[in-house]
């Protein structure tokens, strides 16, 4: 039923700020300038977020429970509305209901939010197929939330399924409307085509015409052969992606323009070795040195495809990548100034090469025109937010030129002689003229080999941007199943196949990717048009190089650099840590002084110093800190020793550690440890006992190792045990402490030694609390002497030897005082009844077990009546008294012998509790009228115990319902110690 609108207005007001929830918001795609880097991390700050908040979680509980109420309310109950319903004259008056406007209205809120934030972030949209010619609402495919009524199929009913797929594609050939549709569909493909041949123009007489080192004067005139080598990468790339390689069916191929860098410095580095005056060798050797990197950085990829190894790349640091990004952007800048200023040489940072850049004017007029084309370009995106504006800039701005030049009447070849357009290209150059220059017998193989540290490093960059762009890509074409390794081995045969025909590296361009789809061309048949107009327009020729003007050309380059620079150091400002920030800005430095290989270097050495400054700065490597009083072993022990130790805990001191300890984090346990044993701090909170639980330890070095050792003589100075625990058997973590001597298997176990070493943390605090009660054994006889006033040789004093253990509790020391203390507290307000001599079992352990904890208000003659409801029974060793699951018939009160409380967790059987004589189990099932075992129990030794079962205890309750009510109080004092020790250590352990 609709609410009226102030309902719901109420509602919203009084509802939490998350329940409310608000319209989506749509977002604008903001589209990279070509490859995504790292755009996507350029996020507004904001108030952290969670899943749901605290108020919301807590009205959804309060809701469902006003809603439960509200429907087992007698007004709701079955019979209560057909008494409604059947007899209008004896209507009852119902209870209140709740508001359905604070009940309903909230849970409605929730289960709405519930349902959205169920739904997927990307919801799965069909792609168009422009391949089929069928109906979508014939498809076979179901949803999977509504399921599917077809009966499983055997595989091989696939194969009588084949004759049937051909008849069908015998029917298509068949039908004329389907001849008709293969000649109309790839017209529809055509726009799309157009605008990847336009971006791939751009990309070519840009980036392709600054493949050789053009500043070089073996290479000055190698534009021409740059571009083609160009196309010929764009077009294989096409080729193997639209034939099936990519799964994005318009996915386009282009040079990977990153690696520029790199091929000049391998064009550089053959010119050094192999002269300058020397062309005939330099110039084949360059090729093929371009042409192995092609095929080396194919077989990287093809490898980590094949192998499965795409995700090994995300865990290479990604500000790494990013400053790398930046030193690129760096080299266009400069490259920019190169091409655009017609400079005879590469950049230097030198006073002359500062003269000729900033001083003379003609030259400053070349490149900064460009540069100011390129500003201008990027004024007009941030005006304009349209993919097409690119595009459309640099298709307007040649013929702007143009018409620059005719109004002011110039004449082209004086304006192609000031190096404003580019020179001509003699017109009998063949398109596959750079093919002429592969002469193996002229190759300096030396010099090729000198360049395999530059082309490791460029497969190194090279592969880094695949898992970037791919998942990138699909993410914004709505495609979840893009598998990263098909899509390396993709990449690795365009590569490979690149390289053998004498071409430089490619790649899935994300940005031309994303236009050519969003146009019209997501269809591997577009793909195969595009490779067939790029190849139309590379056999086309080189001679269009002669009339573009050099300020489109360094535009082009300056706009790439621009927005890679503004990548690595605008849009990481306020996004990473500052020492990535630095990081980013020393390998952009590096880059542009030293060298790339050399920049990448120092932004791995930085990248590693850093992460060690930051792990030991951020990295906690003490979880928590506690001591025996708060945390106790899962014994159940008499009364009396449970208060003993509650006022002697503090001398037990537990460090739980975390994560990896290494020498970064390593200082904090020995400083904290340092801490604990201060003079000033001994005098407050002595300890006896220090345990190291390493449960959430996942390993540590030879300095961690080394450091406990340098602890274990700190605490053996101040006389403490060093106990370590939850270390795994035959784990690095227990080589490396059994080599360091800190670690120590059951052979090697001695008593008198001041290291121990436990399996769990729980064996670690049972064995201090019984180093603890031995001591409360040992100093009892004294003080019932003085309380008592017993003469002290009436006494019995154990004779025992000098041991580790006896130099701990040193008369005059804090620990002494601190257990003197204890022992006289606990016994002047003991208040246990008196028990006669003649008195017999069950009578004598009840008073044990029940006798103080009632502060002396009750009397002997309580425990003569309770004792009538008990039998006794007896047990051997490893007897199973009952098993989870087990009728939950009797509780029992143990007499003799030790018993141990078993539960299966994740199929192991683990030891939950150790019951001591004079304490009670099974108490719990009795109460509360539970009627199967949660727990097993096993005598750890024969056993004596006394059980009262379920009838005797109903007849208790009828012959004295008070003695009831009291035994039920008194026994609950061990299911309240069991609660509180067992919360503590869900909270506290884990």
């Amino acid at each position: 039923m609709d609410l009226p609108n102030s309902t719901i207005h109420m509602e919203e007001s009084s509802s939490p700020r998350d329940i409310a929830g608000s319209l989506p918001r749509m977002m604008e795609e903001e589209i990279p300038s070509r490859s995504y880097y790292s755009s996507h991390i350029n996020i507004e700050p904001g108030d952290r977020l969670y899943s749901a908040s605290i108020e919301s979680i807590r009205a959804h509980s309060l809701a469902l429970g006003d809603r439960y109420m509200a429907e087992s309310s007698p007004a709701n109950s079955p019979s209560q509305s057909r008494r409604q319903s059947g007899d209008n004259d004896y209507l009852v008056s119902p209870v209140t209901p709740v508001s359905p406007s604070t009940t309903h209205s909230i849970l409605s809120h929730l289960l709405k939010k519930d349902s959205r934030e169920r739904e997927p972030l990307i919801k799965r949209h069909k792609s168009k197929d422009y391949n089929s010619t069928t109906n979508n609402s014939s498809a076979t495919l179901t949803d999977p939330e509504l399921g599917s009524d077809q009966e499983p199929t055997h595989p091989l009913d696939n194969q009588r399924k084949v004759p049937k797929e051909f008849c069908q594609i015998k029917n298509k050939l068949s039908d004329p409307q389907s001849w008709i549709t293969c000649f109309t569909q790839p017209i529809g493909y055509i726009p799309a085509v157009i605008l990847g041949l336009l971006l791939n123009l751009l990309d070519a007489i840009s980036y392709g015409m600054i493949t050789f080192p053009l500043n070089n004067p073996i290479f000055a005139s190698f534009g021409p052969e740059g571009i083609s080598m160009f196309f010929v990468s764009c077009i294989i790339s096409q080729i193997v992606y639209s034939c099936g390689g990519s799964a994005f069916k318009g996915g386009n191929g282009s040079m990977m323009i990153e690696v520029v860098p790199f091929l000049h410095i391998i064009a550089e580095k053959i010119v050094s070795v192999a002269g300058q005056d020397n062309p005939t060798v330099v110039i084949p050797s360059t090729l093929v040195a371009f042409a192995l990197s092609s095929i080396m950085t194919g077989l990287a990829f093809f490898l980590l495809g094949a192998l499965k190894l795409g995700s090994l790349i995300g865990f290479f640091p990604r500000h790494i990548l990013v400053g790398t990004i930046g030193g690129v952007g760096w080299f266009l800048v400069a490259t920019g100034i190169e091409v655009s200023g017609r400079l005879e040489s590469s950049i230097e940072y030198t006073i002359p090469m500062f003269r000729k850049v900033f001083l003379d004017f003609h030259v400053l007029s070349l490149w900064s025109s460009a540069l100011a084309v390129a500003i201008l370009l990027r004024i007009i995106q941030h005006r304009i937010a349209s993919p097409m504006v690119v595009p459309v800039f640099f298709m307007v701005l040649p013929i702007a030129f143009y018409i620059f030049v005719f109004i002011f009447g110039l004449d082209v070849q004086a304006v192609r002689d000031a190096g404003w357009i580019f020179p001509l290209v003699e017109n009998n150059t063949p398109f596959w003229h750079f093919y002429t220059y592969y002469n193996f017998k002229l190759v300096d193989w030396k010099a090729v080999a000198e360049t395999i540290p530059a082309m490791l490093a460029l497969t190194f960059f090279g592969v880094l941007h695949v898992p970037i762009n791919v998942p990138a890509l699909g993410v914004s074409t709505n495609k979840d199943d893009v598998d990263v390794n098909r899509e390396l081995v993709a990449h690795g045969i365009s590569n490979a196949v690149s390289g053998l025909f004498g071409s430089v590296q490619n790649y899935l361009v994300y940005t031309n990717s994303l236009l050519f789809i969003r146009s019209g061309g997501d269809s591997r048949v577009a793909g195969l048009m595009l490779a067939g107009a790029t190849a139309i327009l590379w056999m086309v020729g080189p001679w269009i190089v002669g009339y573009i003007p050099v300020m489109v050309v360094g535009s082009l380059i300056f706009h790439l650099g621009l927005d890679l620079l503004k990548e690595a150091l605008v849009d990481t400002w306020n996004s990473v840590h500052y020492l990535e920030y630095i990081t980013i800005c020393a390998i952009i430095a590096c880059m542009a002084a030293l060298g790339f290989v050399e920049g990448i270097l120092v932004g791995i050495i930085m990248a590693c110093v850093f992460f060690v400054v930051q792990n030991a700065r951020r990295s906690e490597a003490i979880r928590a800190t506690y001591t025996g009083q708060y945390m106790r072993s899962t014994v159940r022990r008499l009364y009396r020793q449970e208060k003993f130790l509650k006022e002697v805990g503090g001398q037990i001191q537990v460090v739980k550690l975390q994560g990896y300890l290494f020498f970064g984090t390593i200082d904090q346990v020995e400083r904290a440890i340092r801490e604990m044993l201060d003079e000033h701090e001994w005098d407050k909170h002595p300890i006896r006992f220090l345990i190291l639980d390493l449960q959430l330890v996942q390993g540590l070095d030879f300095s961690a190792a080394e450091a406990f050792v340098r602890i274990r003589r700190l605490l053996r100075a101040r006389q403490v045990y060093m106990i370590v625990c939850n270390v795994a058997r035959k784990s690095d973590e227990e080589k490396a402490l059994m080599k360091a001597g800190i670690w120590v298997d059951h052979a090697q176990q001695h008593d008198e030694g001041d290291l121990k070493c436990f399996e769990y943390i729980n064996d670690a605090l049972e064995w201090c609390e019984n180093v603890l009660l031995t001591t409360f054994f040992e100093k009892k006889p004294k003080h019932l002497q003085v309380l008592s006033g017993t003469p002290a040789a009436s006494v019995p004093i154990t004779n025992k030897p000098y041991s580790f253990s006896d130099r701990l509790a040193s008369a005059g020391s804090p620990r002494h005082h601190m257990v003197t203390n204890a022992i006289h507290h606990v016994f002047s307000e003991a208040h246990s009844p008196i028990v006669h001599n003649n008195t017999t079992q069950p009578t004598l352990i009840l008073v044990q077990a029940f006798g103080e904890i009632g502060q002396g208000n009750v009397q002997i003659e309580f425990f003569h009546k309770l004792s009538k409801y008990f039998e006794r029974t007896t047990c051997d060793k490893d007897h199973t008294i009952y098993r989870e699951g087990d009728p939950c018939e009797y509780l029992l009160v143990l007499e003799q012998g030790s018993l141990r409380s078993l539960m299966h967790v994740l199929k192991e059987q683990v030891t939950v509790e150790t019951i001591l004589p004079g304490t009670v189990v099974g108490e719990m099932g009795m109460f509360i009228g539970s009627r199967i075992r949660t727990r097993s129990l096993l005598a750890e030794q024969d056993s004596v115990y006394w059980k009262l079962t379920r009838e005797s205890f109903d007849r208790m309750c009828k012959d004295d319902a008070e003695m009831a009510n009291q035994f039920i109080l008194l026994t609950l004092y061990f299911s309240s110690e069991r609660l509180d020790t067992m919360t503590r250590y869900a909270f506290h352990l884990h």
